[in-house]
């Protein structure tokens, strides 16, 4: 497999990864229901969601590129 598909493979996976994980991490730390949201709950939503995506990219490559090396 090219190194183009690799790296849209790894995005695809970092992408599934990051949100699933973000998402329930979110849902348990910022305040509810969405009235009652501020600056603060938006800032801890957008570093939880940075946090991952940067992790789940590191995770997906490292992933896809053993997987291919065996290959």
């Amino acid at each position: 497999m090219d190194e183009e598909m690799q790296k849209r493979l790894i995005s695809i996976i970092a992408a599934v990864i990051a949100s699933r994980m973000a998402s329930a991490l979110v849902d348990r730390l910022v305040s509810e229901p969405p009235e009652q949201r501020g600056v603060k709950d938006d800032v801890k939503e957008a570093a939880i969601k940075a946090g991952f995506t940067v992790a789940s990219t590191v995770v997906a490559s490292l992933v896809v590129r053993r997987f291919f090396a065996r290959r």
